[in-house]
């Protein structure tokens, strides 16, 4: 059990820093309001990872080192640096905190020159293919429903059709979320310690309580930070944003919410004509994604150097 506990507190950072990526836009701009979101949508981030999780747990689950104490201690890593980043209100990517933590365990048993690299390198591709395919998405899901959104001339039912949308569209974002994003929290213990299926139930309630317990900071910079989005805007946003990650979840490779959410807003203003809201925030953000796997593979390779030199 004591090898779980940091799988455990991965799956509670992640809930609390990747809600926002799926409500952020709409709960930012009061349109939803934050409670209520985030414990229906804790329900379907549950159903996500048990009904979709596999593909991308067995994914992650293979390139481990395969012994359970390093894979503990890689989850640790990645759980402490989400956290950090968390506090410091960045909306960063748990899936390179989960590959840094990893990698550095690699490094430390197997050393640099014999790590085995090659099946890396697809989790590496999708860091950049995330945010830009999220973005490309965005723009002409935009121009698209724009159309469709003019074409309702009672403001009425305008109204009632971004309220039950974002409804909607958020719970589809918190279902993509949890299929995509469960292997991050658990997927280093499938084989060694936990079954696909109970990774993916205890992963799934991880981070449905650090939704519903502390994901209100980060749910600020990500709706209000980048661009100023009113409510049809976001509506996209997260729409585009669950699309990018769904797809990711079918082909079986976990990818960071933040980078598709972010790429998603980015996207969305450029279909709009609005300019960045905040330019030092987006660079803030990126700096992060880029220091994340780094810091966390430091620590874990730290932990395991202080650990096998105790034992």
């Amino acid at each position: 059990m004591w090898y779980l506990l940091p799988s455990v507190f991965l799956g509670w950072s992640l809930g609390a820093n990747d809600a926002a990526n799926v409500f952020g836009p709409t709960v930012a701009s009061g349109l939803i309001p934050h409670k209520p979101a985030m414990i229906f949508g804790s329900l379907f981030v549950i159903l996500g990872a048990v009904v979709g999780g596999s593909k991308c747990l067995m994914n992650v689950s293979g390139i481990t080192t395969g012994l359970v104490l390093d894979s503990a201690l890689a989850v640790l890593s990645a759980a402490l640096t989400v956290t950090i980043m968390t506090l410091l209100k960045f909306p960063v990517s748990t899936s390179q905190a989960v590959f840094g933590g990893i990698v550095g365990t690699n490094i430390l048993r197997f050393g640099f020159e014999n790590v085995n690299w090659s099946p890396m390198w697809k989790f590496v591709v999708v860091w950049v293919l995330t945010p830009t395919g999220a973005a490309v998405i965005s723009f002409f899901l935009y121009k698209f429903l724009a159309i469709v959104f003019r074409r309702i001339k009672s403001v009425q039912l305008q109204d009632r059709f971004i309220t039950v949308g974002s409804w909607l569209v958020g719970f589809y974002g918190c279902y993509a979320l949890g299929a995509n994003n469960v292997a991050n929290v658990t997927g280093a213990l499938v084989g060694s310690l936990l079954s696909v299926s109970e990774a993916a139930l205890i992963g799934g309630l991880c981070i449905g309580l650090g939704m519903i317990s502390f994901s209100k900071g980060v749910i600020a910079t990500v709706g209000k930070g980048i661009i100023a989005l009113d409510h049809f805007s976001g509506m996209v946003a997260v729409l585009a944003h669950s699309i990018t990650v769904w797809i990711y979840s079918l082909v079986g490779i976990p990818v960071s919410s933040s980078q598709a959410i972010v790429g998603a807003v980015i996207g969305l203003g450029y279909a709009r004509g609005a300019k960045l809201s905040n330019p030092r925030t987006i660079l803030n953000i990126v700096l992060a994604w880029v220091a994340t796997p780094v810091i966390a593979g430091l620590i874990s390779y730290i932990l395991c150097l202080g650990v096998k030199s105790w034992f």
